[in-house]
This record gives structure tokens, C-alpha cells and sequence, in this order.
């Protein structure tokens, strides 16, 4: 989901933002004490992925305790004091939650999955996995491009993040953390990607 890139907020408390955003229609994230706007609506495309992706855990978590959320629960990152809406958030263990006036966010994650935009890319990448990072029940970060088949996988491994990509219909994203595999061309069922084979000779991959 985008993060509406507009003037920035005064710095405000998380009890401030939180009862804000009880009250608000529209979503937003708390980071370094400012509030930002989130895009109200996201692509066809993102919403498919988003769907397969829900649709294939929810299907292998059955008959488990395990849990997965989309974009409508709160990740509290506490060691930064952030909160923020992920595409996806899962773990199988006892969610632990956070509540305030009867929502809840969670607060330990083993697994979140972010749906790229061209326009967020950078953050997903970035500044957002500094945060995600700090997480100390964190233990895979997957990254999903909507506009050609791939995917980025970091997992840690001790202090540092181990990072792989995935480009072949067949092949299987692991997330050993909740015990789920799900092959690429699900993950990507119904979506166009018209540029799949260019994007594989063309690109070059990204250096950590």
C-alpha cells in the first residue's frame, strides 16, 4: 500500500496518532513521531496478489495455529515506536497485541510480505526493512513485484539478512517460519505481466 507523500506532520505522541487513527477513515503511519497519509485504493493487480498470497496461507495454515493478517492489522515495530499497515503479516505462534480502545495491533510478526509499487520500491527496500528489522520476532521479509514475476526473499540469519530471488513459475517460496510454500505462478494466478520474459534478459539484479 502507498504512503501519500505530502507536507509533513508535526510531531505528535503514539497515544496522539493512536487516537487518531481510531477516528479517521483513512489509514496512516506513525514513523519518528510523524504521521503520513496511506494511499486510499491500490491496483487491480496488487489486490490479486494480495488475494492469492492470503488465499494459498489461509489454505496451509488450516488445522494449524497459525495466523494471517492483511492490510487491516496494525504492526507496531516497538523498538522504533513505528506503526504501520503491511500487506501481509503471519506468524504461528500466540499473537501477542497490543490494544487501544478495542483495536488491535500486532506486535510479533515472523513473517511480513510487501506488495512493491513503482513508487515505493525504494521504502519497501529501505527505510521501511530498517525498522522491520528491529523486529527481534521477525524472520523473513518477502518483497513481491506486481509488475513482472518476482520475488525478493531476506532472511535472517543471526544479525545479518540473507537475501534471494525467485523468477521461475515453478519455483517455490519457502517461508519455513509458518511452515508455507507457495509456487510463483500461484502466487501470480490470474495476473498479466506482460513483460515477464523481457524483464528476465533485460534486468539486471539489484546489489545489497
Amino acid at each position: 500500500m502507498d504512503v501519500v507523500s505530502t507536507t509533513e506532520t508535526a510531531l505528535v505522541s503514539p497515544a496522539e496518532y493512536l487516537e487518531m487513527e481510531l477516528h479517521s477513515e483513512i489509514r496512516h503511519e506513525y514513523i519518528n513521531g510523524r504521521v503520513y497519509e496511506m494511499s486510499p485504493g491500490s491496483s487491480d493487480m496488487h489486490q490479486l496478489i494480495c488475494w492469492n498470497l492470503m488465499a494459498a496461507l489461509h489454505n496451509q495454515m488450516r488445522n494449524r495455529p497459525c495466523r494471517a493478517y492483511n492490510l487491516d492489522m496494525r504492526v507496531k515495530v516497538s523498538p522504533t515506536g513505528m506503526y504501520i499497515y503491511p500487506d501481509i503479516a503471519a506468524l504461528c505462534a500466540k499473537p501477542r497485541l497490543e490494544n487501544y480502545k478495542g483495536v488491535d495491533t500486532l506486535l510479533n510478526p515472523s513473517v511480513i510480505i510487501e506488495v512493491l509499487s513503482r513508487t515505493t520500491e525504494g521504502y519497501d527496500r529501505g527505510d521501511k526493512f530498517v525498522h522491520y528489522g528491529r523486529l527481534e520476532s521477525l524472520q523473513e521479509y518477502v518483497l513481491v513485484s506486481q509488475h513482472r514475476m518476482r520475488v525478493e526473499q531476506f532472511v535472517r540469519d543471526g544479525a545479518e539478512w540473507r537475501l534471494s530471488f525467485l523468477t521461475d513459475p515453478q519455483a517455490l517460496l519457502r517461508l519455513t517460519p509458518i511452515g508455507c510454500e507457495i509456487p510463483l505462478d500461484e502466487i501470480y494466478r490470474g495476473v498479466e505481466l506482460s513483460d515477464i520474459e523481457s524483464s528476465r534478459s533485460s534486468e539486471q539484479e539489484p546489489h545489497l
